[in-house]
């Protein structure tokens, strides 16, 4: 069972994917923000009143939100920062980047978990993981010459430069995560539920100061009904994520595999989608960083 949730939240995040770029094109990066949390915020919300007023609702299953010590909260505060300046960066490159560029960069995530993960907690990466990060630095030098067909310098491009940024500032949560789960002894339907009300502040801070002064100079906002579906489908996929991986038999492994596999959707109907070039030849790129991201998982 826990393999069929691990391939409905890939699907799920395939879809998320695809409603940020329609959702992007041609429209202002962080008003599609905070509406697209907003949804999240609308979610969570109920779970979270209920677990305080009227606990016996909700108590032992996963929707549960416990009470946490203030401390705790402050915490999670630092975790949307973190996330908040991710999908910032991150949704203003995918406004100026084709998707079959953007996802195998964001596919490539695990490469930066692991590096964080020698640096921080001084994990000796295995031979097959040593081939996986050989294997992704690879598909990014020929990633950059199929992007100077497109006129897109990967040394150079500011666009490119956010992205790589964004799936670096990524890993900080990842790790981050793992710091809170197992070290402060979060749980993870407290670290899900709160970090979206606590993204709601940042992104209404930052839409205050940055966009509505701003808003006559810049890219005018237009509402799209694809925005809410942003949020509504990251919560459902790590929902069903966090379903699967409460089972007993589940392998945390395999999961997180299929959850990097989503990019195949996105990138296959993205491409199709929005007409874009080279999608074969980045296709080959993608998978061999993909393959590069399984092989550094698989032996972690």
């Amino acid at each position: 069972m826990w393999v069929w949730m691990g391939l409905v939240s890939m699907v799920l995040l395939g879809v998320y994917d695809l409603c940020k770029k329609q959702s992007l094109n041609h429209n202002a990066v962080l008003p599609t923000l905070f509406f697209s949390n907003s949804a999240s915020v609308l979610l969570v919300l109920p779970m979270v009143l209920l677990s305080r007023f009227a606990p016996h609702a909700l108590e032992g299953s996963l929707f549960y939100v416990a009470p946490m010590p203030l401390g705790w909260h402050g915490y999670i505060a630092i975790k949307s920062l973190i996330v908040g300046t991710s999908w910032t960066c991150a949704y203003f490159a995918l406004k100026h980047l084709p998707i079959s560029i953007v996802s195998p960069i964001r596919a490539s995530g695990p490469v930066w978990t692991l590096i964080g993960a020698i640096l921080i907690f001084h994990e000796q990466p295995s031979p097959m993981q040593w081939t996986g990060m050989g294997l992704i630095f690879g598909c990014y030098f020929l990633f950059s010459l199929l992007g100077r067909e497109e006129g897109i310098l990967f040394l150079r491009d500011k666009w490119v430069g956010l992205i790589f940024f964004a799936t670096f500032i990524g890993t900080c949560s990842t790790l981050y995560d793992k710091w809170l789960l197992h070290e402060v002894g979060l749980s993870a339907v407290q670290v899900l539920a709160w970090y979206f009300i606590y993204l709601a502040v940042f992104f209404t801070a930052l839409n205050g100061l940055l966009w509505w002064p701003n808003r006559k100079k810049t890219t005018p906002f237009q509402w799209r009904w694809t925005i809410p579906l942003i949020g509504t489908f990251l919560l459902i996929a790590d929902f069903v994520y966090f379903i699967g991986v409460s089972e007993p038999d589940a392998l945390i492994v395999i999961m997180s595999v299929l959850r990097r596999c989503s990019v195949l959707i996105s990138f296959t109907a993205g491409a199709l989608l929005f007409k874009e070039r080279n999608k074969r030849k980045k296709g080959w790129v993608l998978l061999g960083i993909l393959i590069g991201a399984m092989l550094i998982v698989l032996a972690g």
